[in-house]
């Protein structure tokens, strides 16, 4: 009977446990919607940038939040079947101490995952390169951050192992337009061109409230033994950089196909 009755405790703690758990997560979704919709009233910075941190942010207390809720329920669990709970700290402790001893890596990603967060230098969803690796942000943890390459792969990064971290998505990005034409080619009509096409786009439906500003064309970049290299670039949301880019270059090649403009000719 005692054991039925410690039993039912237990399975107390555990539903009471998953409940807690269930409504902290739901608490600190409201607590970040509530946030967003203050800073969109005052207007105070880029509701977008903002929304990424408190997703990142939001996502990691969460995680943290429901491993203490559990853990609590655990010992708390563990006590209600008699077990005595006293010698098992005290040798979590020794073996936290051996363990700490041997797991300076382990100690390093945390608090590389700790930085991150503090100092914002990545949030969901921006694409980055971190050691030369690129992909969007798909997850941040303590220990580890998790990138999706355009190809689909998961990168699962140590964040200790950071090095190099460059953030393309940071309240703004560029897309950077560049291509050879030929010697002979008129380059001051495929800059007008260029100008034009960038003008167009910026005026387009679907790609205009994707852009921030005005194209601008740096003009001829080099003289290659191929040909003449032209150069430009165009400032857009996060993440929009790759849509606007292709969509540019598209219309960049029909104009200079239909002025008879020339690329360099292939040479094998």
């Amino acid at each position: 009977m005692e054991w039925a009755e410690r039993g039912i405790r237990v399975m107390v703690i555990l539903m009471l446990a998953w409940i807690f758990s269930r409504v902290t997560g739901r608490l600190l979704a409201e607590f970040r919607n509530y946030t967003l919709r203050i800073i969109d009233r005052r207007h105070e910075g880029s509701t977008y940038e903002m929304e990424k941190r408190a997703t990142t942010l939001i996502s990691v207390l969460t995680k943290i939040s429901t491993l203490l809720i559990w853990l609590i329920a655990l010992v708390m669990a563990l006590s209600e079947m008699n077990f005595r709970i006293e010698p098992l700290l005290a040798g979590f402790g020794i073996a936290g101490i051996a363990v700490g001893l041997g797991a300076q890596t382990l100690v390093k990603d945390w608090l590389g995952g700790l930085f991150i967060l503090l100092e914002d230098q990545l949030r969901i969803g921006d694409g980055v390169v971190i050691n030369g690796i690129s992909g969007s942000v798909e997850e941040i943890n303590l220990r580890t951050t998790i990138l999706r390459g355009e190809n689909g792969a998961v990168h699962v990064i140590a964040n200790g192992s950071i090095t190099t971290l460059s953030n393309l998505t940071r309240e703004y990005s560029y897309y950077v337009f560049e291509t050879t034409l030929a010697h002979s080619a008129d380059v001051d009509k495929a800059l007008a061109i260029l100008e034009a096409a960038g003008s167009d786009l910026a005026a387009d439906g679907i790609f205009g409230p994707l852009i921030l500003s005005p194209m601008e064309v740096m003009g001829i970049d080099r003289l290659a033994e191929r040909g003449v290299t032209v150069k430009a670039r165009i400032k857009t949301l996060p993440s929009k950089q790759a849509a606007v880019g292709r969509e540019l270059n598209r219309r960049v090649k029909l104009a200079l196909a239909r002025a008879g403009i020339d690329f360099p000719p292939v040479t094998r």
